[in-house]
Order: C-alpha cells, then structure tokens, then sequence
C-alpha cells in the first residue's frame, strides 16, 4: 500500500492508503521526494471540467525511480527525476493521472530528465515551471540579438514572473521592470534581478502608471505571467513597434478587449505558450544554473498537507513556492 493526498470533493483532501502502483511496459513507478503546491492545481481541488473526484493532484514533482516496466533501461532504477508530465493519450501527470501528491505513481520512462543525486527535491520541483518558462521563452529571445531591444516588462510576480526575471537577466536584458501585488515577492523579483519593481496597487491607470515608474514609455519585450486581463491591455498599450508579447498566464473565461487596428499598426507580435514540452532536457540542464533557493519559501510534510495548501491560499503568508516534502 502507499499513502496519497486525494481529492474527493471540491475543497476536499484526504489522506488515504491506497494499492501501490505497477508499472506497465515503458513506465516506470516514481517513489515522490518532493512536489510543489501550485495554483492550478487550487483549481484543480476546488473542482473544475478537466478533473472529477476522486483525484490525485501534483505536477511540479521530483522523484526516484523505484520500479521498472518491461523494456525499461535498468540503469535507470534508483536515478532521481524529473519529467514531462503529458503521456501518450494526452493525459498529464497530476491531472488526468496520479501525480506527486501520492507517495509513488506511474510516469513513462522516455518523459524523464535524470538529476544529480546530490540535489535538493524541493528545489527541483521548479524544473517543470522553469520548463514552461523556458518553452515560451524561447519562442521571443530573438528580441535579444539587438542591443536597443533588451528592456524587458514583465507582469506576475509569482514563480513563473520570477523564473523569468532569471532567464531575461541569463539572457542579457538591459533592464528588467516587474509589476506586482504582493511586497514580498516584489522584493524577491530584486533579488532574481529586477531593476524596477512596479506594485500595481499603488497606481491609479495601469499603463501610465508604469510609464511613471519606469521612466520608460514602451518595452521591445512584454512577459503577461499574471493572468490579468487589465495586464494583458497594460501589455498591448505599453508595446513598442514590432514588440513581442509573450502570454503565459491563464486567463479563465476573460476575453480579448482591444481595436485591432493596435495590433496592426503597433505591428505588434502576440505569443501563447501553455506547457513545457520541448523544453525538459533544457530546463534540466538550466536548473543547476539557476538559485532557486529564495523561491521555495515553504517546506511542509507531506502529512501535514492541509497547512500547506493555506499558505498558498493565505496571500499574507509571504508564500512564493510551498513544496510538500515525502522525505
């Protein structure tokens, strides 16, 4: 038997000792080390049409091989992974399919990056955001090969707005400008390598706000990680001509409010970008250049899942990253 986090009902977690997964020709069984605690999946538990009841959340894991299906290289067995979380139908790990809140699950075997034995888990529950990341970010980099086009506006100041930060800085931005709601993560965005740090509670019109703050009227490259819609109409005014505006937040039901005669003639470069696959190997490779120390604020057992679930919920907790930890 192992033990795992379910979700039986909107709202509702339990812990409950289920049968321990086999794994299949190709699979492997993944015995969790550590897995984060994000915001989709409070959607996921709060209930939502892509998952029923019961299920078993958690997409931002690290883990070690403890069992192989047929066909699976040995070597293998006993490696520390992470990995792409979408399988052959589709499915995802931590959605469709049992994923890092459960002791172990069942993962395909081609979908994995080995690490070095001697990282932190909890750290490297970041590799799946970093992918994502990365995936997007790799679709508008071009922006970096002019030297007049690396200022970089980027609005989130949670996980996926701080990696990016990261990964604009690595990349050789001039100026890096962050607008967010929150003081402690601002503060964080200084230390991931913000230049100037934006909270758009204390702006009366987001556009000109910013303008103000910044001392800049329009950014070569746009990063929308907060999910927004006014962000997303700060992004599209504050575009410079041939700008490029990199979508990664999730918007919900929210719909485009613009003329298109902005698009147009602002000539403006609109990108989406919703998962890491492409980008693993990479991110794999990235993660030990990357400090994501002052990211993972909070480390709970994973017994102890119900306080980690609210601190991610408490926007008073100073919360960035909470990882439940198996061991």
């Amino acid at each position: 038997m192992m033990n795992a986090i379910v979700n039986t009902a909107p709202g509702k977690l339990e812990m409950q000792q289920l049968p321990m997964p086999t794994p299949g020709p190709g699979d492997v069984r993944i015995r969790t080390l550590a897995c984060g605690v994000c915001a989709t999946d409070l959607e996921m538990i709060a209930g939502w049409d892509r998952t029923g009841f019961p299920a078993i959340p958690g997409h931002e894991w690290c883990g070690r091989i403890d069992k192989l299906g047929s066909s699976v290289d040995a070597s293998l067995k006993g490696c520390t992974v992470v990995g792409d979380n979408i399988l052959l139908d589709g499915g995802e790990v931590g959605f469709e399919y049992p994923g890092g809140y459960a002791s172990h699950f069942i993962t395909r075997a081609e979908n994995l990056i080995v690490l070095p034995d001697t990282v932190d888990p909890a750290l490297s529950t970041l590799i799946e955001p970093l992918a994502v990341c990365l995936r997007g970010f790799n679709k508008v980099k071009e922006v970096f090969l002019s030297d007049t086009a690396a200022d970089v506006l980027i609005f989130g100041d949670g996980p996926i707005g701080l990696i990016q930060i990261m990964l604009a800085r690595h990349a050789g931005a001039k100026s890096v400008t962050v607008v967010g709601g929150r003081e402690a993560r601002l503060a964080l965005s200084k230390v991931a390598g913000a230049d100037v740090l934006i909270n758009y509670h204390d702006v009366d019109e987001l556009s000109g706000g910013i303008r103000n703050a910044a001392g800049k009227d329009k950014w070569p490259l746009i990063i929308e990680s907060s999910g927004n819609t006014n962000a997303l109409k700060a992004a599209m005014a504050l575009g410079a001509v041939d700008a490029r505006i990199l979508i990664l937040g999730d918007y919900s039901s929210g719909q485009a409010d613009f003329k298109w005669n902005q698009l147009l003639l602002g000539e403006l470069h609109l990108t989406g970008s919703n998962t890491g696959s492409g980008a693993w190997a990479e991110a794999g490779r990235m993660s030990t250049e990357m400090n994501f120390t002052s990211l993972v604020t909070h480390r709970f057992p994973a017994a102890d899942f119900e306080n980690a679930i609210k601190a991610v919920q408490d926007r008073t907790s100073g919360a960035v990253k909470v990882v439940l930890e198996w061991e």
